[in-house]
């Protein structure tokens, strides 16, 4: 089984070295990717100086959803199985890689999500309240409407099965992106597992950018996302029988 880390970067300068050293002491056997989402600070200097990394480079900044989206093309034109995501700011712990690269080794699911809240002993206290809030309107969105049992739907800790990525035509370039992937994974049929992981949070000052730090804004857009994505014009919308739509906004 052939296997790719795969780290999006955005201005990650103070956090990249650490855990650069500690994704490569947790993932024998495995290959890494970064790809540097037009950093300012420095970050792509510091990639450079990694050996046994690969670096993909946006000159300018394209977004979470399109670096993985890249990441994720990166991974099946050159042959590997599974692509696992995980942050470089340190909201991850690569001691974990070990365990979702052998869930993929029982090759019985198609995504394998990391959640920071199922279990019980997590400090929610750690998050931010406007992101808890809108990462839990739009989880209980998601959940409602395809019939899943996410606990976390933004978590970027996840391993994909790269046959099952082929199946999705992931545009979204923005945060956004998550709601876009369960829409598309759930209508190609792929299997889905979250397995708990460790919640932490060494920033909660840190800032999506622009109108996304106003939680109305950004929850606006993300229901947005969704609607656009349910009512997608290339192909039939395939949702569980017994889907409903609620939306919790006023123009919906």
């Amino acid at each position: 089984m052939k296997v790719l880390i795969a780290i999006p970067v955005h201005n990650e300068q103070k956090y990249l070295a650490k855990i650069l050293e500690q994704v490569r002491g947790h993932s024998a056997g495995c290959d890494i990717l970064a790809v540097d989402d037009g950093s300012t600070d420095g970050s792509g200097e510091v990639l450079r100086q990694i050996p046994d990394i690969v670096v993909l480079t946006h000159e300018r900044n394209k977004g979470y959803g399109k670096t993985l989206a890249d990441a994720f093309e990166y991974a099946d034109q050159w042959g590997y199985d599974w692509v696992i995501t995980l942050d470089a700011d340190e909201q991850h712990d690569p001691a974990r890689i070990p365990d979702f690269v052998e869930m993929a080794r029982q090759d019985d699911v198609d995504i394998i999500s990391g959640s920071r809240y199922m279990k019980e002993e997590s400090s929610y206290e750690q998050v931010p309240g406007d992101r808890r809030q809108v990462n839990y309107l739009i989880t209980v969105l998601l959940n409602n409407i395809l019939k899943l049992s996410l606990t976390d739907s933004f978590c970027g800790f996840k391993a994909h099965r790269v046959a099952g990525l082929r199946k999705l035509r992931l545009t979204v370039p923005g945060y956004a992106f998550p709601i876009q992937f369960w829409v598309q994974a759930v209508r190609a049929g792929l299997r889905i597992r979250e397995i708990p992981i460790k919640l932490i949070y060494h920033d909660p000052t840190r800032q999506f950018g622009g109108g996304l730090d106003d939680a109305t804004i950004r929850l606006r857009h993300y229901i947005e996302v969704l609607a656009s994505e349910l009512t997608d014009p290339v192909g039939p919308v395939l949702l569980p029988e017994g889907s409903a739509f609620f939306c919790p906004c006023s123009r919906c």
